[in-house]
């Protein structure tokens, strides 16, 4: 799959932001598209912009949908690559928030990418690849970003278990984006360093894909620093959390 150009792919959560751009490239490169999303009426118009691209719609967050969807999908030819960008979003302290609505992150950002990790692979050709969005907020637990964080790392760790439970028939990649400018980090109070647009990140995402490595993250002068982070001993990073908090 590495160096090839996709031409057969499914985009789960496709209505907005990252989803929504790369359905915009890969339909400049000519790739047959589905796409997928509550928002069937932004889907619409996203199929628009992209020619011939097919409108599933479906909620993560309700399994049945993502079965339902797989079984429609199943008799098409297989898919190059399923692309997993669907997420929740809500910063703030863990004594904050809301149970329903971490109940609503945990069930489609942890609970639906693990059903497509399920559901998913017997749809991809042999040497597909399986995309997972996990983010660099999974690398560490910074603070005022529970419980996403938390589902995200989560997901870095299930992306790492598939790409040697599926290889080598299916090629896993992970995505780890820094700050990008959609309507999900639009809710943050705070100066976001080194953000991105949709645009640049989907450029980012497909350059990752057509290359060899599992990880993809970007932008890499904010996403390298932050796994320094990590590195740490905790005796240094947690005081250094502290001031960020």
């Amino acid at each position: 799959m590495s160096g090839a150009r996709p031409q057969r792919v499914w985009i789960i959560g496709a209505s907005a932001g990252i989803g929504a751009a790369l359905a915009r490239a890969l339909a400049a490169q000519g790739a047959q598209l589905v796409l997928s999303a509550r928002d069937e009426a932004a889907l619409a118009r996203l199929a628009a912009d992209c020619g011939r691209a097919e409108v599933v719609p479906l909620d993560l967050g309700q399994p049945v949908d993502l079965a339902a969807a797989c079984a429609r999908l199943r008799a098409a030819a297989p898919f190059d690559a399923i692309i997993c960008t669907a997420a929740l979003y809500d910063p703030g302290r863990v004594a904050d928030l809301d149970p329903e609505r971490v109940e609503a992150m945990v069930r489609v950002n942890l609970l639906g990418t693990l059903e497509v990790a399920r559901l998913c692979p017997p749809l991809i050709r042999d040497g597909g690849q399986l995309v997972l969005f996990g983010s660099v907020a999974g690398y560490i637990g910074l603070p005022g970003g529970q419980p996403y964080s938390a589902t995200k790392a989560a997901i870095n760790n299930l992306a790492e278990s598939l790409a040697v439970e599926l290889a080598p028939r299916v090629d896993v990649r992970l995505v780890c984006p820094g700050f990008v400018a959609t309507r999900l980090t639009a809710k943050n109070r705070f100066t976001m360093p080194a953000i991105v647009t949709p645009e640049q990140a989907a450029e980012a995402v497909l350059r990752g894909m057509a290359g060899r490595g599992f990880e993809i993250h970007f932008p890499r002068r904010f996403t390298l620093a932050i796994k320094a982070l990590r590195l740490l001993p905790y005796a240094f990073s947690l005081p250094l959390l502290r001031r960020l908090g």
